[in-house]
């Protein structure tokens, strides 16, 4: 009998080290397991090789074919159930594996077999999850990480699923704010050019036999509709060259920061971007401070996930001062790129020792705030566009009737 040296994890994610005597690595790993733990490495004592435990060594079956993506719909249903799973004191393998067997063929259900074969041969969840970055981001397994360093595994994927459930809530109702609106711009384009392509010609093509004289009003829609039909593929193309150009400039940090100052600047639109951004930044940085990710690991993570050239680059200005030992608050407000309100509550919160409950305070009434103006701006959308659509057709049916009249008149 030979004793072997290894490490394992429980099922609360704790490292362990010890001892097992065993004929072999084989009959080693078979009595660990027994014992409850998941070992990750094993080696004989004495002997310099070690044996790895990891995804390769486990053979994958019954993947289904799959496409697409993870849609953040399904993560955040599979966060919640797994937190549920945690507090009823289920090991991990087995909730992953419940929650795998309840999906349907997709590529999530394939990630999770993956990951419940990488745990189950030996690698944490956060080194089981950090894999598969397409479907869990920086932010998901550090947190993960955090728990299981902490043994608070459950509690962590109860907060970690809120915060994803508070950021699909506010990015749902700003879609659904703003369908009405292009859906209504986009049938009213649509009806005006087919009018300017089709009805219009018809009425000059008539104008011209009867010889009627045009005024002003009937020669500028005439010129306009025949702009249009010379200039079509311009139209067609333009905004689909726009949209390649704004993606090629985004593909360097220059022309990101460019563009999201830009956006910044827009009216209205500038606010509303400026509170959700930095209610992401107060929630995530808030959320990861209160699972026990260090303050410096926690800004690299909101940085990356900030969604704005430069409110990252502010962060990083943050970052940096934390590390030389200053604070947070005073990078903050050298940037000017947060209200004084938030910098202020920061600093109180760092003062008190309660700097992860005053950034979620922030978050809620940014959220809040931007509920607020994206109702506001959707209910001064609907009389301007109301108005707009009825020059439009007011200047249509004038330009159109004018002739008509004359013409009238004429054959009177």
């Amino acid at each position: 009998m030979a004793t072997f040296v290894f490490q394992a994890m429980n099922h609360q994610g704790q490292s362990i080290k010890d001892e097992v005597e065993a004929s072999s690595s084989e009959e080693a790993i078979t009595k660990i397991r027994e014992m409850g733990l998941f070992p990750t490495q094993i080696k004989e004592k004495g002997a310099r090789k070690k044996v790895g435990l990891g995804a390769a060594t486990t053979k994958k079956k019954g993947r289904g074919f799959a496409i697409g993506g993870v849609k953040v719909k399904q993560l955040t249903t599979f966060t919640r159930q797994l937190s549920t799973l945690q507090d009823a004191g289920l090991p991990i393998v087995r909730s992953i594996k419940i929650l795998e067997g309840q999906m349907k063929p997709c590529r999530f259900k394939n990630i999770l077999m993956d990951v419940a074969d990488d745990v189950e041969g030996g690698a944490t969840l956060s080194e089981a999850m950090a894999r598969h970055p397409k479907a869990f981001d920086r932010l998901f397994v550090n947190m993960i990480k955090a728990g299981e360093a902490g043994g608070v595994l459950d509690t962590i994927l109860q907060r970690l699923s809120d915060f994803m459930e508070k950021a699909a809530r506010l990015k749902k109702k700003i879609v659904s704010a703003m369908i009405y609106p292009i859906v209504v711009v986009s049938v009213a384009v649509g009806v005006v050019v087919f009018v300017m392509v089709k009805i219009v010609p018809q009425f000059q093509k008539m104008f011209g036999e009867f010889g009627v004289p045009l005024p002003w009003v009937t020669l500028k829609l005439i010129s306009t509709s025949q702009w249009i039909r010379n200039n079509w593929p311009v139209m067609v193309i333009s905004p689909i060259a726009f949209i390649i150009l704004w993606r090629l400039v985004r593909l360097t940090s220059t022309g990101r920061y460019a563009q999201d100052r830009l956006k910044l600047m827009v009216p209205i639109f500038g606010i509303i971007i400026n509170k959700s951004v930095v209610s992401r930044f107060a929630r995530t940085l808030g959320t990861l401070v209160t699972s026990g990710v260090p303050i410096l690991e926690a800004l690299n993570i909101v940085r990356e996930t900030a969604g704005n050239e430069v409110i990252a680059r502010a962060i990083g200005k943050v970052h940096d001062s934390i590390r030389e030992g200053e604070s947070i608050a005073e990078p903050l407000r050298q940037s000017r790129v947060v209200d004084a309100m938030v910098v202020n509550m920061i600093d109180v919160g760092e003062e008190t020792g309660d700097l992860d409950k005053m950034l979620i305070k922030v978050a809620d009434v940014y959220d809040d705030d931007v509920d607020s103006m994206v109702a506001s701006l959707v209910s001064l959308l609907e009389p301007a566009m109301i108005l707009t659509l009825g020059a439009t057709v007011g200047f249509i049916v004038i330009a159109l009737f004018a002739p008509l009249v004359e013409l009238m008149k004429k054959i009177g």
